[in-house]
């Protein structure tokens, strides 16, 4: 809900009042409903408020608490408030109008440092412990929400956004050439795997799930929560386990409808999009209130290319999810002035770094800035589904039975995956095989997928020996033989794969006043999902089953059931791209021959995947590596050339 920032100074003395002002000033690129700040002798806290919840209209951050000695600058909203209530002894009489910041304070009264683990939703705080003399800090679980600092021997300070560190005396925007190395290096869409560092030197971020302490001239972190799977949930039938998980996941939906602003959601045409607003639908049509919903369609004038089991036009089956739920007010957008190329400046503005994700980009600005005219405070998304309440391989789970001996089980999967999808019996035996004998996987079948380029300059590479520290960290490419249980495991016990989407969402909701909300990203939803046996995620060949099950009757069958095909998003990107491409190709031409990147860019490798790509793009290339590589190339080269 806010921008927050401050200063520390390590060594008690007074802090120049000019310092905390160019910060909050700094903010002023922001929108703001309130902005306040709060000084005492060495520390100073401020707070670039939005308003989303009811009771952040009243809500005044900074806050201190004169008898308890607590000063406390937070961006959050609380979920488990009436759990807090009762373990707090809030008064019923306070409840509907306490602020999550002074919940936040509360629990820190009670519990110290131990708190944050007793906090659901997304929240990154700083609070004043003036009888410690100390500051204390969190960032949720996930990293749904930023927090950047720089320390010096003489004063600590932090703040939501990065820039306006860069207005205190002696920080200065001098590039982190080990982040750089790693954005370049990693194949997928991670930033870096050191998930402490930006790619500025000297500007550092509180990792996900991480408690920061600075005290007695000395900074100290603590991780207080880690997504281990938990003790399996045993209950006596599919139907229960059904009920437990509509119970969890739609208290999480109706948890994140607290705003007096409207409500929207992105939708898809597929099943985590569509359970969110199915759930969140009818919990507004009780508070008299409709859900907007906002989709994205290729452009006009695009044809869908041959994508196997995907298509890009996803309208039929989004408008099915409509008309089934109701209480719905929908936008379907195709922003036609809008490509990748044409917004990469305004999200390097956004996003204060580069950027992996610009299949989806324009779309992603397009839904913000449509959402906004509309009046939105709260935007859903299911962007971790894939993880928790869709999760269920299909083809992994058969190979993870064969690897337990479960023979019988195996064959019975096996069959009714082959009769429910009439799926290549050849090709399903190689990707079982692969998984169960990955040493083994380019002896089952060949591995027919075309080579990753490789963006980083190898002089780069060796000076930073980016290699050994990306093999150290287990980070690896998602290929068939990779197992999606390892995968998911990773996911949940790595912060480097958790820092991208709360980057995205802290800096669009800051430009857009609107707060991100993903219920898929709940944490009682995440330990649910661990704890649910797998069984329940593939029954009788069908993948995804807990899921299908439990929105029986809330999503349409047309959605609840589809096994053969998936949306793709973007898939129109080079198509709108086609009348500035001699401008793009002469950009990356510039790129390549350009001697303050080239050092850092492997420019034969980019100077063959353009020439690969050619003069007459199709429209295609815009999943291939080539054009995958001289985008996020293009992205890090205008980057740097801000930073001359």
């Amino acid at each position: 809900m806010s921008a927050i920032a401050g200063i520390y100074h390590l060594q008690h003395g007074i802090i120049d009042p000019e310092e905390g002002s160019l910060m909050m000033d700094a903010l002023q690129k922001y929108p703001a409903d309130r902005v306040l700040t709060w000084q005492d002798r060495d520390v100073f806290l401020g707070c670039h408020a939005q308003w989303i919840t009811p009771e952040s209209i009243h809500e005044v951050l900074p806050y201190y608490d004169t008898e308890r000695g607590l000063a406390i600058t937070s961006d959050a909203i609380i979920d488990n408030r009436t759990e807090l209530f009762e373990m707090l002894q809030v008064p019923r009489s306070d409840q509907l109008s306490i602020p999550d910041s002074l919940l936040i304070l509360l629990a820190y009264e009670k519990w110290g440092n131990e708190c944050p683990s007793y906090l659901v939703g997304d929240f990154a705080f700083m609070i004043w412990d003036e009888k410690k003399r100390s500051l204390f800090g969190a960032r949720d679980f996930s990293g749904s929400r930023t927090l950047y600092f720089h320390r010096s021997s003489r004063q600590f300070s932090f703040c939501t956004a990065i820039h306006p560190l860069f207005t205190l005396t002696g920080v200065h925007k001098v590039l982190n050439e080990q982040w750089a190395a790693q954005f370049l290096a990693i194949q997928t869409v991670t930033d870096s795997v050191d998930s402490f560092s930006t790619i500025y030197e000297g500007i550092e971020q509180l990792l996900p799930s991480h408690s920061i302490t600075v005290a007695n001239g000395t900074v100290s972190f603590s991780q207080y929560c880690r997504l281990y799977p938990q003790s399996q949930i045993r209950l006596r039938s599919n139907g229960e386990y059904e009920e437990a998980f509509r119970d969890v996941f739609g208290r999480a939906v109706s948890d994140r409808l607290r705003t007096f602003h409207e409500v929207g959601a992105h939708l898809s045409g597929g099943l985590d999009s569509g359970s969110v607003v199915s759930f969140a639908a009818k919990e507004l049509r009780k508070r008299g209130k409709p859900l907007h919903t906002f989709s994205s369609y290729p452009v006009d004038g695009f044809n869908d290319f041959n994508l196997p089991r995907r298509f890009a036009d996803e309208r039929p089956y989004i408008q099915s999810t409509i008309d089934h739920v109701g209480n719905m007010e929908p936008n379907f957008l195709n922003f036609p002035t809008m490509n990748p190329y044409s917004e990469i400046d305004d999200l390097l503005d956004t996003m204060e770094m580069p950027y992996k994700f610009f299949e989806n980009s324009f779309w992603l600005k397009g839904i913000y800035e449509n959402a906004a005219a509309k009046g939105v405070g709260v935007l859903l998304s299911g962007q971790r589904g894939n993880f928790t309440i869709s999760w269920g391989p299909a083809l992994d789970y058969q190979a993870k039975l064969l690897k337990e001996f479960k023979w019988i089980t195996f064959f019975w999967e096996n069959r009714r995956y082959y009769q429910t999808t009439h799926a290549n019996k050849k090709q399903v035996r190689q990707i079982v095989g692969k998984k169960v004998f990955p040493p083994l996987a380019r002896f089952i079948a060949p591995d027919d997928e075309e080579p990753f380029p490789i963006l980083i300059h190898p002089q780069f590479a060796k000076q930073t020996n980016v290699q050994a520290r990306l093999q150290e960290s287990g980070i690896v490419k998602w290929g068939s033989a990779m197992s999606a249980y390892d995968v998911r495991r990773d996911h949940f016990i790595q912060p480097h794969f958790w820092n991208v989407n709360g980057t995205v969402a802290t800096k669009h909701s800051l430009k857009y006043r609107i707060w991100d909300r993903d219920p898929t990203n709940d944490l009682r939803v995440i330990r649910f999902c661990l704890s649910v046996p797998e069984n329940q995620y593939v029954q009788e060949g069908v993948d995804r089953s807990l899921i299908r099950r439990s929105m029986d009757g809330l999503l349409p069958d047309k959605v609840r059931l589809n096994r053969k095909t998936r949306g793709v998003q973007g898939a129109d990107g080079v198509h709108r791209m086609l009348p500035e491409w001699n401008h793009f190709v002469l950009e990356v031409k510039s790129m390549i021959k350009d001697s303050n990147t080239s050092s850092y860019l492997n420019t034969d490798v980019l100077s063959e995947c353009l020439n690969r790509i050619g003069s007459t793009p199709a429209p295609d290339i815009i999943y291939s590596f080539d054009f995958r590589v001289i985008m996020r190339g293009l992205i890090f080269y205008r980057f740097m050339q801000r930073m001359m």
